[in-house]
Parts: structure tokens; sequence; C-alpha cells
């Protein structure tokens, strides 16, 4: 009986570990030079601001909540959490390439989090239905950062993705480029704190204040993994690399900006640029109009504004700098009906005009978006009638 239940016991160990070795077995990463080759590169050439035969588009947030087929995979149960979709490249690469079969869109970003990089560092974290991402220990003292590891091994805690990258590269068959990202240091550093999305940001703004050199220190390790993870992605095969400052630096100071946040993104830029060559490098920096001129200084190839930017002084303001602009039409037109959304658009990319511009939303899309509208939005930026010149 007693050897009965040890065979049953290895039996199933077995068939788990065999499993598991399938499910990874099934991700072949294929090199750079054996994967297909590029047809659609408009993006690309707008971002390095060379002229391109019409404006590309892609959005923010694109493969998410608001498509229905989105939301049928994550209705499945067990694995299909938004972590566990994540965490397996077949599943992420499925979700990755739906708003591009669904609508046409001129590039896919892939399936993922910016908080899979704390999580490499050892921070558990619980998506909460209505709530959003919730860490289980964020920091709270200074001390508290010898619990995470600020120098991960990328490959060991985040292969997953670069797996998902290449795997997306071979679904994608050259179709339209592929986007690998990341959070910006100071949005990874809120949540970190914060532990969960915040209005106030009383306790990220009390530590900038009370303990600015142990901010630093976690900054300084977060823009490294950044600069790895980055190129790890490219070298995976992403075509275009994308960092994401999104969350919370539109409620900095403009000092807290140049000390916090400004050296650390000028940094990324300049390192990952000389490991990663002529491959486009996009800034959403959401809200800090004031210090466009600066971040044109960097090495980022494109800028992405947000849907309060002021388009026209912006361009003026960069002149001369051979920067691209990515945006910014505001999310919320989306739920507007079509005439709207085609006469914002139409707005928009007059203010914009063809060269160096990649269409974009001013932020991510909304749950409640209708899939026909955001079709609607992504071909009115595809029949536009103006070419570049």
């Amino acid at each position: 009986m007693i050897d009965s239940v040890f065979s049953f016991i290895f039996l199933v160990a077995f068939l788990s570990l065999t499993l598991c070795r399938a499910e990874t077995a099934e991700v072949k990463r294929l090199s750079l030079s054996k994967l297909p080759k590029l047809k659609n590169d408009l993006i690309i050439k707008a971002a390095l601001n060379k002229p391109t035969s019409r404006v590309p588009v892609w959005m923010m947030r694109q493969a998410g909540r608001h498509l229905p087929e989105f939301r049928e995979l994550s209705n499945r149960g067990e694995g299909y959490d938004f972590f566990s979709m994540c965490r397996n490249p077949n599943i992420a690469v499925e979700v990755s390439l739906q708003p591009l079969d669904r609508y046409g869109v001129d590039a896919v970003i892939i399936f993922s989090d910016i908080l899979v990089i704390p999580q490499a560092m050892g921070m558990k974290i619980d998506m909460v239905k209505g709530v959003g991402p919730v860490f289980q220990c964020p920091l709270r003292h200074p001390e508290d950062i010898k619990n995470i590891d600020l120098t991960p091994d990328v490959e060991s805690t985040l292969g997953y993705v670069l797996d998902a990258v290449n795997l997306a590269r071979q679904k994608i068959d050259g179709r339209v480029p592929l986007i690998g990202f990341v959070g910006g240091p100071l949005s990874l550093l809120m949540f970190m704190i914060e532990g969960r999305s915040s209005k106030l940001l009383m306790k990220l703004k009390r530590w900038l204040f009370v303990y600015p050199d142990t901010c630093h220190e976690l900054l300084s390790a977060l823009s490294d993994i950044c600069v790895e993870f980055l190129v790890a992605q490219q070298r995976a095969g992403a075509q275009v690399l994308q960092v994401f400052e999104s969350v919370a630096v539109e409620s900095l100071t403009q000092d807290q900006y140049y000390e916090f946040v400004y050296p650390y993104l000028s940094s990324i830029a300049e390192r990952v640029k000389r490991q990663c060559g002529d491959t486009p490098l996009l800034l959403f920096s959401k809200g800090t109009d004031y210090a466009v001129e600066k971040l044109a200084e960097t090495k980022f190839d494109c800028l992405g504004l947000c849907y309060t930017s002021d388009v026209e002084q912006v361009r003026k303001r960069i002149e001369g700098r051979g920067k691209a602009l990515m945006g910014n039409l505001d999310p919320s037109c989306l739920l507007a009906d079509k005439d709207v959304i085609r006469k914002e658009t139409n707005r928009m990319l007059n203010r914009f005009g063809p060269k160096g511009y990649i269409a974009n939303l001013g932020h991510g899309c909304l749950p409640e978006m209708s899939p026909d509208n955001v079709e609607t939005f992504v071909k009115c930026v595809q029949e536009k009638c103006f070419s570049a010149k």
C-alpha cells in the first residue's frame, strides 16, 4: 500500500515536471537573424524623424480590457489572472496580437506590466479587482531595502518576458514592429513605496523629502535594471523600446523632477542607445511639458505628449532638435460618437503635422472604450490624406 502511494506521488510529480518542461519547451527563442523581416517600418521611420508615406498609429494599453477577446481570456479562471497571463509567453503573445488582428495598428507592444521589475526584485504584488496592483509589503522605512534584491538577474527573473518578446516576433511575421518597454524609475518607486495607485502620493513625497539619499540609491538601482531589461528585450527581438514615466511625475515639483526623475531618464537613454544603436527609443513623461527642452537634450528619439500638452508650443520649443513626437488624443474622446472622434483626431493630426510623428492617445486605452470607436480612431489616422515631405 505504501509503495503504491509513493508510486502515485512520484507519477504525479513526474507528470507535473513533464508538463512544465513541455510548456517551457514550446518557446524556442530564435536569433535575430532568423526572425521574420519587417514589412511595415512606418513607426521606426517616424520615431527617427524620417519621412513616412503616412502617419503611423498605435495606442498605449491597446491590448487590454476594452477588447472582448481579452475579457474572454481573463474570465477563464485559474491561470488567466493578470500576472499569470503576463508570465505565460503563449498567452502574453496572444493578447499582444489582439489589437493588430482587430485594428491593423502599426505596432504591437508586448503584453506585460511595468511592475514586473519590482517583482523581479522580490516584491509580492496582488492584482485586486476594482483597485489594481497592491503590494503585500511596500517599503515603509529605508532599512526595508535590505529585503529586496537591487541587482536581480534579468534573464532568470524576467526571462518569461524575453520569451514572449521573441515568440511575438515570430508570430507577428514581420507585419509591424514590436515594442518592448519598462516603467520609469520614479513610477516604479512610487508603487514600491505607496503600495498601490495614489492621488496624493504622501508616502512617496515624504520619502523624497526625508530620505533623499535612499531614494537616489533606489532610483539608481532601478535605472540599472531598466537599462539591462530594455537591452535584453532588444536582443530578444524588440524593434522599438519605450520608457513609461507615467505615474506620479506630474505631481512633483519641478525641482523634484530635475533631481529625482530627469537625471535617471537621461542616463537610461544614454546607456540604452549606446548598446542598441539605431533601435528607436521612446519616452512618455506624463504632464511634464515644462521639461521638454531638457528632455530634447537626451538620447530619446521620440517624446510622447499627454492629452494636456500644447502641441504647437512643444513643437516650437524643440525645433531643430531632431526629435519626433507622439500622442496625444484625450482617451475620453473615444467614449464619444464617431463624428466627434473623427473631428478631434483630424484636429490632432493637423496640429502635429506628418513628419516625425506617431499618432497615439495622450494616455492609455480605457476599459469602457468601444472597439468600434477605437477602430474609427485608427482608421481616421491611417486614411489621413497628407503624407510626409
